[in-house]
């Protein structure tokens, strides 16, 4: 079953009265339980394709189902309670409530959500973001605050937030940007995790590394999908050289 099909979809800004066409006419699809990783070169439309997808952007034209339902057809609250209850985000950026400790922050999306009401329910949800803070490792930063923990911490705590809700599918922009080689290996092997597990990820990178790790590539450039590489399920380090060097050959070849 496809989670995300998406049918000619194009997404146009207007700057100082000229039009500005980002995505053109975009067609593709991403399949229950398939970690996608999306490339191209910067300005090329990754970005913009992952936040309209989501509903986080609107769309100009075209047609975007996620799980059978067609989000241009759904009003703004519709749309906001999708992304609350079935959809989970990464940024780059990790965005987070300052005045509230990593532990609150990654409750905060559940308790907000409609099947957040009543004691029983919050007690589940509270069981759940200890139960996920210990599969992630950072157990011992729950009452610290964002500006007390390092960017794995941090970025891994994001992860929680956005599985707090028990999403179909994560989106992930440049979910490793800001972190070192280390951090990002540990964040990969989170998203891989939670992938095996039955999560379906579409995520934005830059990095090889990461792409290497996707189940299958599409590259973007000038706001269409010049082309894509099925790598297959990520099996573990093992392989990694080898899914790299087949990434890097095929890049090249798209002129990355």
């Amino acid at each position: 079953m496809e989670s995300l099909r998406v049918k000619d979809l194009c997404k146009t800004y207007i700057v100082n009265k000229r039009q500005n066409n980002v995505l053109k006419n975009i067609s593709m699809e991403i399949k229950e339980g398939e970690m996608t990783a999306v490339m191209g070169p910067s300005g090329s439309g990754k970005s913009t394709l992952l936040y309209t997808v989501s509903g986080m952007d609107d769309i100009t034209a075209g047609k975007v189902d996620f799980f059978g339902r067609d989000i241009g057809s759904l009003n703004a609250k519709q749309m906001s309670e999708l992304r609350l209850d079935e959809m989970g985000f990464i940024f780059q950026q990790m965005y987070m409530l300052k005045n509230l400790s990593i532990y609150d922050n990654i409750i905060l999306p559940a308790y907000q959500s409609g099947r957040g009401k009543g004691r029983e329910r919050r007690k589940e949800i509270n069981d759940r973001a200890r139960e996920l803070m210990h599969k992630l490792g950072i157990s011992e930063i729950a009452e610290h605050d964002m500006n007390e923990v390092s960017g794995g911490q941090l970025q891994r705590a994001c992860i929680c937030r956005s599985l707090i809700n028990n999403p179909k599918m994560i989106f992930a922009d440049e979910p490793t940007g800001a972190l070192n080689q280390q951090n990002s290996r540990e964040v990969m092997k989170e998203l891989n995790r939670i992938n095996r597990e039955g999560t379906t990820v579409m995520l934005v990178t830059h990095d090889m590394k990461v792409a290497a790790k996707s189940d299958r590539v599409l590259y973007i450039e000038d706001g269409t999908i010049k082309g894509e590489y099925v790598l297959g399920k990520y099996t573990g380090e093992d392989a990694m050289r080898e899914r790299e060097k087949k990434i890097s050959n095929w890049l090249m070849e798209m002129g990355f």
